[in-house]
């Protein structure tokens, strides 16, 4: 019985939003403080329910061969056993861990 892949869920903060997505490699990166993610993977596109958020981040992803994402906005990052929906949600307070500040950059 061979082992598969592993499939890590990972999820961190971007621009005011919280990105969950799935991707098969993940390591700290030559650039101190950020973690590069690579092989982003999203579900199958012959389900007839289609989601627009994570079709979004197929549409914001495609092409992307590595992402780098500081440190500080990684929130989690899980080994899961099978692949979920990728998706975007608002980041919302009130919790009782205040997240690191870092600067939104202008539009």
């Amino acid at each position: 019985m061979s082992k598969r892949d592993p499939i890590y869920k990972v999820i961190f903060l971007n621009q005011g939003q919280v990105y969950e997505m799935y991707a098969k490699q993940i390591y700290q990166s030559d650039l101190w403080g950020f973690l590069e993610v690579e092989e982003f993977v999203f579900g199958e596109r012959s389900q007839l329910v289609v989601d627009p958020s994570e079709e979004k981040l197929k549409a914001q992803f495609e092409g992307v061969v590595r992402s780098f994402v500081p440190m500080p906005a990684i929130i989690r990052i899980d080994e899961v056993e099978r692949l979920g929906t990728a998706k975007i949600s608002e980041a919302k307070g009130g919790g009782n861990v205040m997240p690191f500040p870092m600067p939104m950059p202008d539009k």
